[in-house]
């Protein structure tokens, strides 16, 4: 993540301006899944990846760490998931195709339109996460990857987040 900007109180006449090192230091990738069954809270599921720059490092994530989310998600659900998800490349890649085709006994997956942020929950997810660290001026990139890790467990224990965006993004109704 690059540094978040946000909106911030200052003096009267003066801007407050926040100095951050912008080395390239490395970046903290996300992944995740909001997950709903009827009578049943909502649950967040997700997985975090630092980059620090390293030879050979991932810079992000892979199809298999996708499966691998998905499998997880599974084991702690107890049964068939139906995926609805964006049109990210990493999404439609030929090894996470193969991977549906051959899970097709507990996986369904539909495609959102192509440029539809509004439909997707997990957006609202990322979105807190954001709007939390925006004015963080962090010193290394462990402390951004701390506050993500801690955003994102208040979130997950907090199954009223997760119905709001799901709720917003229309897949569940208040009633």
């Amino acid at each position: 993540m690059t540094p978040p900007r946000s909106r911030t109180w200052g003096r009267i006449g003066r801007t407050p301006v926040v100095r951050v090192r912008g080395r390239g230091s490395g970046r903290v990738s996300m992944a995740g899944m909001t997950c709903y069954k009827a009578g049943e809270r909502s649950r967040l599921i997700y997985a975090i990846r630092e980059y620090r720059g390293r030879k050979g490092e991932p810079k992000g994530f892979g199809w298999r760490d996708l499966r691998d989310l998905l499998v997880r998600a599974r084991i702690q659900l107890g049964g068939p998931i139906v995926l609805v998800w964006d049109n990210v490349r990493l999404h439609l890649t030929a090894g996470m195709r193969e991977f549906i085709a051959a899970n097709a006994a507990w996986l369904t997956v539909f495609q959102l339109p192509t440029y539809a942020p509004d439909l997707n929950p997990q957006e609202g997810i990322w979105s807190l996460v954001k709007r939390d660290i925006g004015n963080l001026a962090a010193a290394d990139l462990g402390q951004i990857t701390r506050a993500v890790k801690r955003r994102l467990k208040q979130i997950q224990y907090r199954p009223d987040f997760v119905d709001s965006c799901l709720a917003g993004a229309g897949l569940i109704t208040d009633d």
